[in-house]
């Protein structure tokens, strides 16, 4: 049987948020990238979280709360709310046909308690399939995507929970056999627990925080072979925000957000009994040791997580603008970049837009410079607030 070279393996690792400035530049601290399947999850799916710097966990809630912390849907001034975002992915790689779509409603059922349901589609553009003369074996559009239901309630006027239930869908390779292995679909189900604390006062300055375990679920397969399955990527949100009030016409809110993959580390190059032992560890038992489980100890842990800062600023709670810096370690992705954002709202239609600022330059410039995202929110519940809930 000729040998299929797939493109789909290249273009699957440049989705995973492509680390190529981790693995351009020198360094003299070994590289050991946490990796999951379904990585189109932690893509910032909305405009103005990701011109904050993706920053969302504890900052005024939106119709896009769902996608960072259900637990602030309940805090909405209005009643129900319907976003879209589009996000042309990768393109300064040249990919135009690789995007991620999202679509975000909530609903809510009374003062305490709301229902939301979100989908996010990545389409990964057209892939051609070819042996190693080049012939030709066809084409494929690989497609992913996860369905969200959520439910949220008000514990008090300042706590909020939210559960969720998530099913996800991949499919990379469209039934192709390479190398006698035929690659199918993988689908599993995940779930997320959310906890908010609302400290704003009346006219909406003070202090909020929130927690979040997100995808929580099962492995991900796409071959029969049931010891190929792959973890999807379970993450623990921290965050925080504060808002000032400068009078009625002008706030400024800063947030900060804390985030670490629930997923074992990779063993060290060349240790095939780590290997074996990575592939097989349970996924309840994976959650928990991935506090402890990095080669190189503590200092290493520390190093898996990333850091969200962003700021953004309403004025007449119709035009906002919005900034952010992300930060993951060069040993762990090496994505770091600057961001900005700005919002508009008329009546019940609100348009937000973020961009990735170009850092690096040559073949060490970040993949995702220049990236823009379009998020459109129909504010259909009737309500007047007061910027910090759908107008954003």
């Amino acid at each position: 049987m000729k040998q299929q070279s797939l493109k789909l393996a290249a273009l699957a690792l440049v989705a995973a948020f492509s680390a190529t400035e981790a693995f351009s530049q020198s360094t003299t601290e070994p590289i050991n990238v946490v990796t999951t399947a379904v990585p189109f999850l932690r893509i910032s799916p909305d405009a103005r979280a990701g011109g904050m710097g993706e920053v969302g966990i504890a900052t005024p809630t939106d119709v896009n709360s769902p996608y960072w912390n259900l637990a602030k849907t309940p805090f909405n001034e209005s009643k129900f709310a319907i976003g879209l975002t589009y996000t042309p992915w990768l393109k300064r790689l040249g990919l135009n046909d690789v995007y991620l779509a999202s679509l975000s409603s909530y609903y809510k059922l009374d003062d305490n308690q709301a229902i939301t349901t979100s989908m996010r589609y990545f389409n990964l553009g057209n892939i051609q399939f070819t042996d190693n003369s080049g012939n030709d074996f066809g084409s494929y559009r690989p497609r992913e995507f996860g369905i969200d239901l959520g439910y949220s309630r008000k514990l008090s006027e300042k706590i909020g929970l939210g559960v969720a239930l998530r099913y996800i869908y991949s499919n990379l390779a469209g039934g192709q056999n390479v190398n006698g292995t035929t690659y199918k679909a993988g689908s599993t189900v995940a779930g997320d627990l959310s906890f908010y604390y609302n400290g704003a006062n009346e006219v909406g300055e003070g202090f909020a925080a929130g927690a979040t375990l997100t995808n929580l679920g099962g492995k991900i397969g796409y071959t029969s072979d049931a010891t190929q399955k792959d973890f999807i990527p379970a993450n623990l949100g921290l965050g925080a925000a504060y808002t000032k009030v400068f009078d009625e016409s002008s706030k400024l809110t800063f947030g900060l957000d804390f985030n670490k993959l629930m997923v074992p580390t990779p063993p060290a190059v060349g240790d095939s009994a780590g290997l074996v032992e990575y592939r097989s560890k349970s996924v309840v038992n994976s959650w928990f040791s991935s506090f402890s489980d990095a080669p190189g100890g503590f200092s290493e842990e520390l190093r898996e997580w990333t850091i969200s800062a962003g700021m953004e600023y309403w004025y007449q709670n119709q035009f906002a603008l919005r900034a952010g810096y992300f930060y993951e370690d060069k040993t762990k992705g090496n994505r770091k970049y600057f961001t900005l954002g700005a919002g508009i709202k008329y009546n019940v239609f609100g348009l937000n837009f973020s961009y990735i600022i170009p850092s690096g330059s040559g073949v060490n410039q970040n993949p995702l410079s220049n990236t823009l995202r379009f998020s459109l929110i129909f504010d259909l519940g009737g309500a007047e607030n007061d910027g910090g809930g759908t107008t954003e």
